[in-house]
C-alpha cells in the first residue's frame, strides 16, 4: 500500500504531569505540508465493577475540563509506561471504591482519541469483590454509588453519561455478560 502521509518531524510544545503535546510537521503524497497536534498519553487502565446482585459500582468525581461532576467506571493511568495494566485496574479499583478484586478479566482495549493522541485504555470486568478501603488523594473527591445496568444504559442514551471509556466498557460488559446474566435470574 502507498503512503500517503509521512511525519517529517516532530517537536514537544508542552510536558505536563499526564500528558505531552508536540506539534508535528506531516508531509502528503502531493507535496503540501501541514502541521498537526499530537497528544502522547502513558496509558491508563478502568474497570468494570460488578457486585454480587449485578449492579455496577460507579463513581462520581469533578472533572476540571468540563467543570463539572461526571458518573465513570473506576480508572487511572499507569503509573509507569509499561505498568501491567491489570495491576493498574486493580490499584484504581481499590484507591476509588473500596474493594479490590484478585482477577479482573480484560473485556476492551478503548482508543479514546484517535484524531489526535495514542491514549490506550486497557478495559476489565471485576467480579468476587472484596470489601476494603478507599485510597483517595488527598484532593480527590469521589462519591460510589451501584446501578443496575439497564439503568445505566438510559444514563447512555439520555446523555447523562458522556466518558467515552464508560460508554464502551458499560455496552461492551452488556454484550459479553449481560446476556448470561439475564438468563441466570
Amino acid at each position: 500500500m502507498e503512503k500517503n502521509v509521512v511525519r517529517a518531524d516532530r517537536k514537544l510544545m508542552y510536558e505536563g504531569s499526564v500528558i505531552k503535546v508536540y506539534q508535528d510537521k506531516m508531509q502528503f503524497a502531493g507535496g503540501n505540508e501541514e502541521n498537526w497536534d499530537y497528544i502522547h498519553h502513558d496509558g491508563a487502565a478502568a474497570v468494570v465493577p460488578v457486585l454480587p446482585d449485578g449492579r455496577i459500582l460507579m463513581v462520581e468525581q469533578y472533572r476540571s475540563a468540563l467543570d463539572r461532576e461526571t458518573l465513570e467506571i473506576p480508572a487511572g493511568k499507569l503509573d509507569a509506561p509499561g505498568e501491567d495494566p491489570r495491576l493498574c485496574a486493580q490499584r484504581e479499583l481499590e484507591e476509588e471504591t473500596g474493594y479490590f478484586c484478585q482477577e479482573p478479566k480484560w473485556l476492551i482495549t478503548v482508543r479514546t482519541m484517535v484524531a489526535f493522541s495514542n491514549e490506550k485504555v486497557e478495559i476489565y470486568v471485576a467480579e468476587d469483590l472484596i470489601p476494603s478501603r478507599q485510597h483517595l488523594d488527598e484532593n480527590e473527591f469521589i462519591h460510589v454509588s451501584a446501578y443496575p445496568l439497564e439503568e445505566l444504559k438510559e444514563k447512555i442514551f439520555r446523555g447523562e453519561i458522556q466518558d467515552s471509556k464508560t460508554i464502551a466498557a458499560l455496552l461492551a460488559y452488556g454484550e459479553a455478560y449481560g446476556k448470561s446474566r439475564r438468563t441466570a435470574n
